[in-house]
């Protein structure tokens, strides 16, 4: 029975640490759609709300690791908890700028803290032949975070200060993981009780092999330096080879930007806005979801490299297809805010007669850009990056001066040309009708892309990552590749728009295609199996190969 309960509350903590993470990143475009309008924003400070949470999360991958090590996994989360907590608060009570942004990078380094820590305690927690599963919960809660997210953006849109109660819900399961924790051993690598938590069948350890070496871990742990990373020893180089390339791979086969131009691909399908907002939206996030299940369902059947080199080709394939059929095809690309705020913009409200603004339903707060239907466990800046797509101008909000706040709400977002162009059915002399099979397939490869991403790269990173390294250094070392996760996304994302100027779209997602093959090449030949293994035989299969 205890040991049932240890099982349902490391899943718990997992799932929970996934779902207020993907929460987070997802809440801000709901709420920056009020926020700029109660706080009356500029392009310019949106993007400094939104980066605000970048920026904790950079700290704190940059210190975490050495309190995940220091004070143990356990503690690292209950401080986090308590961190996000304050956060939370913060942001509910904010009444200025300067407010918001304190309670955004608060909330930052809380989750990116905690996605850290539940990573490595939950895999050292579990059994190995369950340590897969477990994991992989964490990056369901994401997706279903994301989810939970954008559904709560539309039921508080019209609300009054609705991003109070936007921000303040994170409460709720913030204290639910708190109090589950509680409840569980401290970091089992850390204390001698293990052994008697061994005797007991506390902890499901499949084997008396396994339950042998467990024993012994407490008395013959080593400590490392976080030099140590980059020597020799017990072949430390090697395991950061591994880490750095799965991050950097993980970004560089173009995860951050696929999704930014999701709504612009559905669009071209024919969907007007509201529906290619909340399709692209909900529709790729459920697909997320279903797919981050087959990866929890298969990561301790079929293996992590499996999965990961699957997924890899998949994604390549995907990419490439996109690149094809937009050499055909071109789709729309639009600077962020430079698109709303230029003033040739507005001269094409007289090319397209305007749907009167009162007869149409109000535009969802669900952004256009959905990016946030994430990177996953990779604790990610194409969310937030995405998120600034759906920031607003003041020119765009004199279209509609008669309109209530609501209705304003939902087009401050678009600049003036998208605004026409999303009203009413789709113009029949528009360039992408032409096209409609290579859309559909453009569509396809969309979605085959976002299911490959979640069943490969999105698990199975983090999942390698929390078992690769020593348990003296493995909140330093994971600590290290999630900062380069945060560094190249943003890289990527930032870079995306002058990349697409310099050598253009089909080209840029072609070089995506080529990267995921060299992806797959580095998996085959750098990243072992892990599947079964006991977290000490991993250590000793690394500590002997050279």
């Amino acid at each position: 029975g205890r040991a049932l309960l240890i099982l349902l509350l490391s899943a718990t903590v997992s799932l929970l640490g996934g779902l207020i993470f993907g929460y987070e990143l997802g809440i801000i475009s709901g709420a920056l759609l009020q926020l700029q309008v109660d706080f009356h924003l500029s392009c310019f400070k949106q993007e400094i709300l939104v980066s605000a949470l970048l920026i904790g999360a950079l700290l704190a991958s940059l210190v975490g690791g050495i309190l995940i090590d220091r004070h143990g996994r356990r503690r690292a989360i209950l401080v986090s908890n308590l961190v996000l907590l304050v956060g939370s608060l913060i942001l509910t009570l904010a009444r200025s700028l300067i407010g918001l942004v304190i309670g955004r990078m608060t909330v930052g380094f809380a989750i990116s803290v905690s996605s850290m820590a539940c990573c490595i305690y939950v895999s050292e927690m579990v059994a190995a032949h369950q340590r897969g599963l477990l994991v992989s919960l964490y990056e369901a809660g994401i997706t279903v975070g994301i989810l939970l997210s954008y559904a709560l953006n539309y039921i508080f849109a019209d609300v009054d200060e609705g991003w109070r109660y936007m921000f303040g819900l994170a409460i709720g399961p913030t204290a639910i993981q708190f109090l589950s924790i509680l409840f569980l051993p401290v970091n089992p690598a850390k204390i001698s009780s293990w052994e008697s938590d061994c005797q007991k069948g506390l902890i499901q350890l499949q084997n008396t092999e396994d339950r042998e070496v467990a024993k012994r871990e407490p008395y013959k742990e080593k400590h490392y330096s976080f030099l140590d990373l980059f020597r020799t020893r017990d072949n430390m180089r090697r395991r950061t080879l591994v880490g750095l390339g799965l991050v950097l791979f993980q970004q560089f086969t173009g995860q951050p930007n696929v999704l930014g131009y999701a709504s612009k691909i559905f669009h071209s399908v024919g969907f007007q806005s509201n529906s290619s907002a909340i399709l692209a939206s909900v529709g790729l996030g459920a697909i997320k979801v279903v797919a981050t299940l087959v990866a929890m369902a298969f990561a301790d059947k079929a293996g992590r490299r499996v999965l990961l080199m699957a997924g890899c080709v998949v994604m390549a394939i995907s990419v490439t297809t996109i690149g094809l059929t937009s050499r055909v095809a071109p789709p729309a690309m639009a600077r962020d805010c430079k698109a709303a705020t230029d003033p040739n913009a507005s001269h094409s409200l007289t090319q397209h007669p305007l749907t009167p603004v009162a007869s149409q339903p109000a535009v969802s707060p669900i952004p256009p850009a959905p990016s946030a239907v994430k990177n996953e466990a990779g604790p990610g800046f194409d969310a937030l990056r995405s998120l600034t797509k759906v920031s607003a101008s003041t020119q765009s909000r004199e279209v509609v001066p008669h309109s209530s706040q609501a209705q304003k709400r939902g087009l401050v977002g678009q600049s003036p040309k998208e605004t026409v162009e999303s009203t009413g059915p789709p113009f029949p002399g528009a360039p992408w009708a032409e096209h409609m099979v290579l859309n559909w397939i453009t569509l396809l490869s969309m979605m085959a892309f976002v299911s490959a991403f979640s069943i490969g790269f999105g698990p199975m990173t983090w999942l390698v990552l929390s078992e690769i390294y020593p348990a003296g250094i493995r909140g330093r070392a994971f600590a290290f590749c999630n900062s380069f996760n945060w560094a190249a996304n943003l890289l990527i994302s930032l870079s995306f728009l002058d990349l697409i100027d310099a050598i253009g779209f089909s080209w840029m997602f072609l070089l995506y295609g080529l990267m995921g093959v060299m992806a797959v090449i580095f998996i085959y030949f750098f990243v072992p199996e892990t599947k079964g293994q006991s977290l000490e035989e991993i250590d000793q299969q690394f500590s002997r190969k050279r």
